[in-house]
């Protein structure tokens, strides 16, 4: 019995591969026809999300390695974001809807989604949360830059045609360990670098209306539009392997800036084990500390992705 036959019931289905959560998959999904996801509903949600700073944008002339924190700055589109989508064909335009389960309207289809794949996630990755949607209009032949995310990621194709590359999330000779350890210590991508010998190690997926991919927390990936305008849809979460990783990380980027030379994140269980305890002993003194002085907190457990 396939993946697909067994989550038949489900908006979002492996094609042949079961689901494995530090492995790229191939998907079929049921959200083409989406009322949220027509042209129409996303310029009303763009309206709403744009005053907030939850739209981010660049031109077409950003490539596969413009930096992604600043290729809205380097590349600007000019146009509101009602103008962009109205005239996406046109725009020459990358467009991305941040953090939609902020709007009251859109948290209902990111759960509608998630809630109908959490058992399957549940049973290999339990501790769903940190829930996030993101929804991505382009013009002809915009690309989306080389970039790592720390979320799991369900990236579903609604409208037109792309080229999505991706790659192991632990394939170290394309994202370094020093680069994964700043990524998790200081969100900072400064160190995940594109270079076009990577094409060859990566997974591509030519997706059309219907299709998607699985990419697990911290894949390089890069995405190239087709010929025409293109939607496009991201579920994400943070399990408590994702939590665990990143404390990970980011102890062994602390140990590096004390001068030592840590051992890489899954080179040793045993050690990996220990450190996680003495780092999650840590996190949640100094949390607790934070906020009884009132200090904001960091929380990745939390149901949503904050804005």
């Amino acid at each position: 019995m396939t993946s697909t036959d067994t989550f038949a019931d489900m908006p979002v289905a492996f094609q042949s591969e079961p689901f494995d959560p530090w492995k790229i998959g191939a998907l079929r999904h049921s959200l083409c026809e989406h009322p949220l996801l027509r042209i129409e509903a996303l310029i009303a949600l763009a309206q709403r999300l744009e005053p907030r700073g939850l739209v981010r944008t660049h031109s077409d002339a950003a490539t596969a390695g413009s930096s992604f924190a600043d290729a809205p700055r380097l590349h600007p589109n000019l146009r509101g974001a009602a103008a962009t989508l109205g005239d996406i064909a046109h725009a020459h335009a990358w467009m991305s809807l941040l953090n939609v389960q902020s709007d009251t309207i859109y948290r209902g289809l990111v759960d509608e989604v998630l809630d109908a794949l959490k058992p399957m996630v549940e049973s290999r990755d339990p501790g769903m949360c940190y829930r996030g949607g993101w929804i991505f209009v382009s013009s002809p032949g915009a690309v989306t830059p080389f970039h790592i995310d720390h979320e799991h990621n369900f990236i579903l194709q609604i409208a037109g045609r792309k080229r999505l590359y991706v790659w192991d999330p632990f394939d170290r000779e394309v994202v370094s360990e020093t680069a994964q350890e700043l990524f998790h210590d200081r969100n900072s991508r400064e160190r995940v670098l594109w270079d076009e010998s990577f094409r060859a190690r990566a997974r591509v997926f030519d997706l059309e209306p219907g299709d998607g991919g699985y990419m697990p927390s911290t894949a390089g990936h890069l995405v190239e539009n087709g010929d025409g305008p293109s939607i496009t849809v991201s579920f994400t979460y943070y399990t408590d392997a994702t939590r665990r990783r990143e404390r990970l990380y980011r102890g062994n980027a602390q140990l590096r800036r004390w001068g030592m030379t840590p051992t890489p994140v899954g080179a040793s269980a045993a050690r990996d084990d220990a450190k996680h305890a003495l780092l999650r002993a840590y996190v949640g003194a100094k949390s607790g500390l934070q906020r009884a002085l009132g200090r904001g907190v960091r929380d990745t457990g939390l149901a949503y992705a904050p804005v």
